[in-house]
């Protein structure tokens, strides 16, 4: 038996280990084809691969957290297993605690400091100290360090406080209720000086991270089912095609008109011809990029594969269409369990703000959490559906990260787009988005699932045991197998009941530091109304074709287009200024090549 735990414990880590290799693969594509191309940094692109992949690990760590708790004891006969001795227990407990730190350390070096310094030491690359050679990697280097060292002073006044702070939960005369008689809640308060630094620290960011998780992710989710189904084109590429063809023939044919109307006039054009004719071939300018447009769109000049990919992308429109139909469901029932969890802990909770709302065992049927505790009969059916939830939420947040853009209050920093995202504002979404998956965590184990996401399927015997010390058997009675809950008080649920890690530590932020737990559990409330905004709001506006944008963005393809040439004059000039002639690789002085640059014109920052 002890062979066939560890055979089902490392199938899970190895599953694990799988879903890590294709969020690395996942996050280079993303950060390859959401960066803007003549921009790229090598840093800066290193920097948030390994961020993301850190992100992704940590949100897909939770699944794996359930599974292992619950390979642990019989759903059926409510017992632990035979392999699952204490020490067994604990071994796993203790490895996934490691895994947890370990991630939670990655993540916030990686937000506090190392994406800190990557942003700085992007911004102090100053490309004609770099052409003359005025600037050392060195000096470079040092100013983006001295930016950084604010936030590593942020990082060791967050942990001294925490530190030397003493935690709510250790006042009884603050914490009252006989809820603290309880051994779930002893365990809770049992964290040594360490622990409790950890707590206030991460307790904090998921505040923060919840303010942005408002926001962004309650937009997200109401807006990625959304444009799913309304992923048709308002105007087809062979209709955009054809209308600007048409446009551009009209236009074209106003401008010999007015040549005609002017051709033998001795001192030219009038002024108002010749304005008329000036906003004409700015009108053509714009037309013919649109006509570009449109032949990219068709796949004119491309591969026999890009354009198979194109029509299969058209084929399967529908199929996009019904994944967004059952998207738009799955968000409608969160939206519907949150708000039935956050009444009933509202309600119901045993000990309200004194422990951010922890609440002993749903009073109300809960569609979502009754889905996975049904699911965990079909092995693995429950774990890979825990999987898609957190990545539903983790895609929401980049959704409206996406659509709303970076913002100061009112302001937009930054805008999010494929093939067009700054690399300054790709390091800043990676914070974010490292702040969300805290609030994310917190609501899928806290309002979600609760009781699935705490527990997992471990259930109990309520039966009395045959003789003192004997585990109680159900074999018999199976109408007296309970579920797990933080409410139970017997001996039996003690000995059965292994609360997952991630449950066990958000719990001990909330209990140890009431107000987070109080500002995190009302958020939800908001999260909630921002959704319900957001989804009617998109569900009556019609999507239109801005052409306006679409000229826009052509207009700056353009210019990506002729950065190269453009770089060359801009060194002229700057020749020109100084008065020196840039020496090129083989000695010689002369306007001629210099071997530097990939020939494409995309620049490549260090």
């Amino acid at each position: 038996m002890a062979s066939a735990g560890l055979l089902q414990t490392s199938l899970i880590w190895v599953a694990y280990a799988v879903a890590v290799a294709l969020v690395l693969l996942v996050s280079v594509i993303t950060t390859l084809t959401w960066q803007t191309p003549h921009e790229r940094s090598i840093a800066v692109t290193i920097v948030s691969i390994v961020s993301l992949t850190a992100l992704l690990a940590t949100v897909f760590l939770l699944p794996v957290d359930i599974a292992l708790v619950s390979s642990t004891a019989s759903a059926h006969l409510g017992a632990k297993k035979d392999w699952a001795t204490p020490a067994r227990v604990d071994g796993i407990l203790l490895t996934l605690k490691i895994v947890y730190y370990t991630l939670y350390t990655l993540d916030a070096l990686l937000c506090l400091i190392v994406i800190p310094f990557t942003y700085f030491w992007y911004e102090e690359y100053d490309e004609v100290e770099e052409e003359e050679g005025t600037s050392s990697w060195g000096a470079r280097f040092w100013r983006a360090t001295k930016f950084t060292l604010g936030f590593v002073f942020l990082v060791v006044i967050l942990f001294l406080v925490g530190f030397f702070v003493p935690a709510a939960g250790k006042n009884p005369g603050k914490n009252p209720g006989k809820h603290m008689d309880l051994d779930y809640f002893k365990r809770l308060l049992a964290a040594n000086n360490g622990e409790k630094a950890l707590t206030f620290g991460v307790g904090l960011l998921m505040t923060l991270g919840t303010l942005l998780y408002v926001l962004y992710t309650g937009a997200g989710l109401a807006l990625l089912p959304v444009s799913f189904v309304k992923s048709a084109p308002s105007i087809s590429a062979p209709q955009l095609s054809a209308t600007t063809a048409s446009a551009l023939e009209r236009n074209r044919e106003q401008q010999r008109q007015l040549e005609m109307r002017n051709a033998g006039r001795a001192d030219g054009m009038s002024q108002k011809d010749g304005r008329e004719m000036d906003a004409l071939l700015r009108e053509e300018r714009t037309l013919v990029r649109r006509e570009r447009l449109a032949a990219e769109a068709r796949g004119d000049g491309r591969s026999k594969i890009y354009r198979a990919w194109t029509k299969v992308q058209t084929v399967f429109r529908p199929l996009k269409l019904l994944g967004g139909i059952l998207l738009l469901v799955l968000a409608l029932l969160i939206w519907v369990s949150m708000l039935i969890t956050g009444i009933d802990k509202a309600a119901n909770s045993v000990c309200k703000q004194h422990c951010g709302y922890i609440l002993g065992h749903l009073n109300v049927f809960q569609p979502i959490n009754w889905i996975f505790v049904q699911s965990a009969k079909a092995f693995p059916v429950d774990y890979i559906l825990m999987a898609l939830l957190v990545l539903f939420f983790f895609s929401s947040s980049i959704t409206g990260l996406a659509s709303i853009g970076i913002r100061f209050l009112w302001v937009r920093i930054f805008q999010l787009k494929k093939g067009r995202t700054a690399p300054q504002a790709l390091l800043i979404a990676t914070v974010l988005l490292a702040l969300m998956i805290l609030a994310v965590n917190y609501a899928v184990a806290m309002l979600v699932a609760p009781q699935y996401a705490i527990y997992g399927t471990q259930t109990f015997c309520v039966n009395a045991p045959r003789f003192p010390g004997a585990q109680p058997d159900c074999r018999e009675h199976r109408d007296m197998v309970r579920p797990c809950s933080e409410a139970f008080s017997e001996p039996a649920a003690k000995d059965v009941c292994t609360p997952t890690v991630m449950s066990t530590f958000l719990n001990r932020v909330t209990l140890n530091w009431p107000v987070f737990g109080a500002v995190n559990f009302w958020a939800q409330f908001v999260f909630l109304a921002v959704f319900l905004i957001v989804f009617v709001t998109s569900l009556f506006r019609t999507p239109r074709l801005n052409l306006s944008e679409l000229d826009e963005e052509a207009e700056v393809d353009e210019e990506e287009g002729l950065l190269a040439s453009t770089g060359r004059r801009f060194g002229a000039t700057w020749q020109d200024i100084t008065g020196r002639a840039k020496r090129s690789d083989g000695g010689q002085d002369g306007y001629g090549t210099s071997g530097h640059g990939n020939g494409s014109g995309e620049g490549s920052r260090a």
